[in-house]
């Protein structure tokens, strides 16, 4: 008595040939995310980075969103307006070998326009002190500002 299985075997020779190239796949995939992977952080600068950002709106609910913004997004600590430098500063925050203090500055460009500076500084714990480090990129930044912004409608809200 003879049993027929009714299964269809791919040719051997085509089955090895996908699955080395689908491991081919996946170790170059792999390889891409931990060379990016390995450089947040690694960039070592002078000074750090600024971007400029215009809102049409009042410089208090500017200075008000920037605030919130960084007291939502743990920027910083010990968050501070200051009306009279049109300014908005924090202190160090310290995780681990971290520590990151953000400033904002407004600057009035006319009767309804405002532009905002932002500036984070990162640096990295060393053997030989503190090295500031670019951890945030510019894409990073725009985020930062579509959230002033909306926070700015936010606080625009409150007040009326």
């Amino acid at each position: 008595m003879k049993i027929f299985f009714d299964r269809r075997r791919g040719n051997s020779r085509e089955t090895f040939f996908s699955a080395v190239f689908l491991r081919l796949i996946a170790l170059f995939l792999l390889g891409n995310l931990l060379a990016c992977g390995a450089q947040i952080g690694q960039t070592v600068i002078s000074q750090p980075d600024e971007y400029i950002y215009t809102y049409e709106a009042k410089e208090k609910f500017i200075l008000r969103a920037i605030a919130r913004v960084f007291k939502e997004k743990k920027m910083g600590t010990n968050i501070r307006i200051d009306e009279e430098k049109h300014s908005v500063e924090s202190d160090y925050l310290i995780l681990d070998d971290w520590r990151t203090k953000s400033v904002a500055k407004v600057k009035k460009l006319n009767w309804k326009e405002n532009e905002v500076t932002i500036s984070v500084t990162t640096e990295k714990k060393t053997a030989s002190g503190w090295e500031m480090r670019r951890l945030l990129e510019k894409e990073q930044y725009a985020k930062v500002f579509d959230t002033i912004d909306l926070k700015i409608y936010e606080e625009m809200y409150k007040t009326e």
